[in-house]
């Protein structure tokens, strides 16, 4: 199956007080993990990733994908296209917060290649990595990278993908937090 990535500029970020069915992406790397009374399951997917967090009765799904995926508006709590830089947060039932930022950043060429490369490098020792196919225009895929970190209390999601087409790199991170 040829895993290449959608345009950047088609790219939307979305936080549901729902989980997503699985069925609705492409998914080519999972991970589930469990700590302090919470449970989450992350995907990187063909246009980014989707983390599905769980605690008691309470879930949230962060969705990085293409303005083009048709996802459901029902209890879609925040949506943003990817472009520029943008924090929010939200509150939730239970004292429970989230918290996002994310940036896209268009790069030189030669600034974009380091990058990736040391993504490549540093996403064989730790974290979640997933390689794209070449679109056909660049020699490289794009990179899809995603670094956990897990506390009693706190998750911590730090998500890097790029599109070489365009030599831009979406960062994000976000936090859910328990009371």
């Amino acid at each position: 199956m040829l895993s290449v990535r959608p345009k950047v500029a088609e790219l939307l970020f979305q936080v549901y007080g729902r989980s997503l069915h699985p069925e609705l992406f492409e998914i080519y790397e999972s991970r589930e993990l469990e700590r302090g009374g919470y449970r989450v399951r992350v995907d990187i997917t063909s246009a980014g990733h989707v983390v599905s967090w769980r605690y008691g009765g309470l879930t949230l799904t962060e969705v990085a994908a293409s303005a083009h995926h048709p996802l459901p508006q029902k209890r879609r709590l925040m949506s943003y296209r990817l472009r520029g830089e943008r924090d929010d947060r939200i509150e939730c039932r239970g004292g429970v917060t989230y918290q996002m930022n994310f940036q896209l950043e268009t790069v030189d060429p030669h600034v974009f290649w380091t990058f990736q490369q040391e993504l490549a490098h540093d996403g064989q020792r730790q974290g979640m990595l997933y390689t794209f196919d070449s679109s056909g225009r660049m020699a490289l895929g794009a990179l899809s990278y995603i670094y956990l970190e897990t506390r009693n209390r706190q998750l911590l999601v730090q998500a890097f993908h790029t599109f070489p087409d365009d030599y831009a790199i979406v960062k994000s991170q976000s936090a859910f937090q328990l009371p």
